[in-house]
């Protein structure tokens, strides 16, 4: 490969990536997903090879589990295929130098991943000598189903507590009974792939024996592995701790052509 690498990106995580990382130029196609003006390449577990061929990437970057298919796929068809699969908010950390390694700079991201551990640390000293309030983050609605991955790292690192599962466990489905032994203080609603639109009255409507603030936030903030988690930290660290002396709000340390919207 000779000159400026040119990505495809087949997850929404690996552009938000690049573009915090001040390398949004490099991709030179993206799902429908993105908000970047790059030409349409399929959907996140439908990609078009012919359109991502015309396009003569260098790389295509995809993500998580769920996109191990279309990785095995995309590499039986002669691509090269950079796949992550972060568990846990560290592991998220750590694929930023990874990502931009196949943009040709892994320097950036590995900055990058420094810059979101700093801001991690200021808002765990604003918060250290409050009170833990407990939370239930609900990643799907039918059937019911608390949030696991990075996700109870995101809540404890916002200030929160998290009894229902331990960070880098796959999502599970749960009862109103779970729920309501767990007594939650908050319940934040992220439903996957439904941006901001979680219910909190339909989640009244269930009649849960759960006396909780009821939140809902937009899904790519605890959802997807990738700076905007960061933006999920700060969230939630407001809901929970809205008189705390807290830094603020996190952005990337380079410009990004999407002003952070990803």
């Amino acid at each position: 490969m000779t000159g400026t690498p040119r990505i495809v990106s087949l997850a929404p995580s690996a552009t938000a990536i690049l573009d915090a990382a001040g390398l949004a130029s490099r991709v030179v196609g993206a799902t429908v997903h993105s908000p970047l003006d790059r030409p349409a390449v399929g959907g996140w577990l439908n990609p078009d090879f012919e359109r991502i061929a015309a396009l003569e990437p260098d790389a295509l970057c995809t993500c998580d589990d769920l996109q191990s298919d279309v990785a095995a796929d995309a590499r039986d068809r002669g691509f090269d295929v950079v796949h992550v699969t972060p568990e846990t908010l560290d592991d998220v950390l750590d694929t930023f130098a990874v990502v931009c390694d196949a943009a040709g700079d892994a320097t950036a991201g590995a900055a990058l991943a420094v810059d979101c551990r700093a801001h991690l640390d200021r808002v765990a000293a604003a918060v250290e000598s409050a009170s833990r309030p407990s939370v239930y983050c609900e990643e799907w609605a039918d059937p019911p189903m608390a949030a696991g991955n990075w996700v109870p790292d995101v809540v404890r690192a916002a200030g929160g507590s998290y009894p229902f599962l331990d960070a880098g466990v796959r999502s599970r489905e749960v009862t109103a009974d779970d729920v309501a032994a767990a007594d939650p203080d908050h319940v934040v609603l992220h439903p996957c792939g439904k941006g901001e639109r979680g219910d909190p009255a339909a989640f009244a409507a269930r009649e849960w024996d759960v006396d909780a603030a009821v939140h809902a936030v937009d899904d790519s903030l605890l959802n997807q592995p990738s700076p905007a988690l960061m933006s999920g930290v700060d969230t939630l660290a407001r809901l929970f701790h809205p008189d705390a002396d807290l830094p603020a709000q996190w952005s990337p340390p380079t410009e990004t052509e999407s002003d952070g919207e990803i």
